[in-house]
């Protein structure tokens, strides 16, 4: 009896000692919430600092560039650290004053131009171009992959090949296949990505692009577009076209200038060009000119029986009728016709090819075609 009060009470005291352990739990973790709400209320509280390059140093003064091309002469922070001129500093916004340097990455990330896979096209996957085929592989292909052999001839292969000609015609295809041809890095861009928004920032895009390529050499830079950049050069125009043509003096210097390109081999490729500056074009720099034109009799049934290869096609089909109606149809319109004929077999829950579902195919794609040459022509 006399033990049965001691339990009661010894039971009262762990449960008084695990209650006020629960309670200082529970205030620090109050405690680090509040902290932490506290960090973040005074960064909101903080003024935002302005992201300055420093131009050049006077004494304890800097002269600034800010983002919108103005320059200010202001003083340097005691607690700032040595600076010197190109570096990246933040500044206050009232008086700019030089509050500490950061590190910035002064490179464009030119790096997401590389493609790490090669593309899987093959020679085998083009059809009807034979001649340019084996004019890509003459300047492009061999001097990569048996470099010596031009060492032993003595002669300097071709530093770049343009290809021109109609839309859909398979240029960006052969950029492809020479790429899946050999184990080169190669480099893709569109024209129009070299435009800029800055002065100077096309120019210094293009430089890097091709410095990047010598490193990764043996390398293939194909441009895409190219008339976006290398147009005809002219006297007056906006300060938007002039960035344009900084740019385009910037791509002539590297493919002929005091560097040399040495395993790094361009491709162009344009459906315009007759609006392209004669200096791009001259001996030198991209004087291979290939003409990639809409298929002949032989490339439509090449182009037609490869695409037409995994599928199941009526053995009724008459290929002569087709074939001739395919006449004056680019590969990318053979390839729009064999895809609008299998959904012609799709609506109709069949997996078999008939003559009616590439006839209709034909005639929509024809259709829309002459729709859209008669909105050109509208608006021309």
């Amino acid at each position: 009896m006399d033990s049965q009060p001691k339990d009661q009470l010894d039971n009262i005291m762990f449960g008084y000692a695990y209650s006020s352990q629960q309670v200082d739990n529970e205030n620090k973790i109050l405690r680090e919430t509040i902290n932490r709400l506290q960090d973040e209320i005074s960064k909101f509280m903080q003024p935002a600092l302005m992201v300055c390059d420093v131009v050049d140093l006077h004494e304890n003064c800097a002269i600034l560039k800010t983002p919108n091309g103005n320059r200010f002469y202001v003083n340097i922070s005691n607690e700032c650290g040595k600076i010197a001129a190109g570096d990246t500093v933040l500044c206050e916004q009232k008086n700019l004053t030089v509050i500490k340097k950061i590190p910035t990455n002064k490179r464009f990330n030119v790096e997401s131009f590389v493609i790490i896979e090669k593309p899987e096209i093959c020679w085998e996957n083009i059809g009807g171009l034979k001649e340019q085929i084996s004019n890509i592989k003459e300047i492009i292909e061999l001097p990569l992959k048996s470099p010596k052999l031009f060492k032993k001839v003595g002669i300097t292969p071709p530093k770049g090949i343009l290809l021109h000609g109609p839309p859909g015609t398979g240029k960006t295809l052969l950029a492809k296949a020479v790429a899946s041809s050999t184990k080169s890095t190669f480099i893709e861009i569109v024209g129009s990505e070299l435009v800029q928004k800055f002065i100077g920032e096309g120019a210094k895009l293009v430089k890097e692009i091709f410095e990047l390529a010598r490193e990764k050499a043996p390398s293939i830079v194909f441009i895409d577009e190219i008339d976006a950049i290398a147009a005809k050069r002219i006297d007056l125009g906006t300060s938007g076209e002039r960035e344009v043509q900084r740019t385009f003096m910037q791509l002539l210097a590297e493919l002929d200038g005091f560097k040399p390109l040495g395993n790094v081999k361009i491709i162009g490729c344009t459906n315009r060009m007759d609006i392209l500056d004669p200096a791009v074009l001259r001996p030198g720099r991209l004087d291979r000119l290939i003409e990639v034109p809409l298929p002949d009799n032989e490339g439509v049934e090449e182009i037609f029986s490869i695409h037409t290869g995994s599928m199941h096609l009526d053995k009724r089909i008459k290929m002569d009728v087709i074939l001739k109606k395919l006449a004056s149809c680019s590969g990318a319109e053979i390839r729009a016709i064999v895809t609008e004929a299998g959904y012609f077999a799709i609506r109709d829950e069949r997996t078999k090819i008939t003559a009616r579902d590439i006839t209709n195919a034909i005639g929509k794609v024809k259709n829309k075609k002459e729709k859209d040459m008669d909105l050109l022509k509208m608006f021309g």
